[in-house]
């Protein structure tokens, strides 16, 4: 095998990473409009907190891929989902918030 087309493979696969990174921050924008929503649930200081947890995940996204490491963006529509679920729950059950 040459070295050109070892070189070929790995080009491929630091693209594939790119393009799965840049798919976990697009991911980040589709759950915008659920954050946003927030308020039909919360009062303005929870709306903020969720808003500021987006924007702080969406923002390490962003900085995974410009550090190269951009597999870690994929992880941050996970993390983002898990805590906005989380912090409604806890909002509803412990502090009374109702739609």
């Amino acid at each position: 095998m040459s070295h050109e087309a070892s070189g070929s493979g790995r080009d491929v696969g630091r693209i594939l990473s790119y393009v799965g990174g840049w798919l976990g921050v697009a991911a980040m924008l589709v759950l915008a409009p659920f954050f946003l929503a927030t308020g039909l649930m919360a009062p303005l200081w929870g709306v903020v907190l969720v808003m500021a947890i987006w924007l702080a995940l969406l923002a390490l996204a962003v900085l995974a891929i410009r550090r190269r490491r951009p597999l870690l963006a994929l992880l941050a529509p996970v993390v983002a989902a898990g805590l906005w679920w989380l912090v409604l729950t806890l909002g509803e059950r412990l502090l009374g918030w109702t739609a």
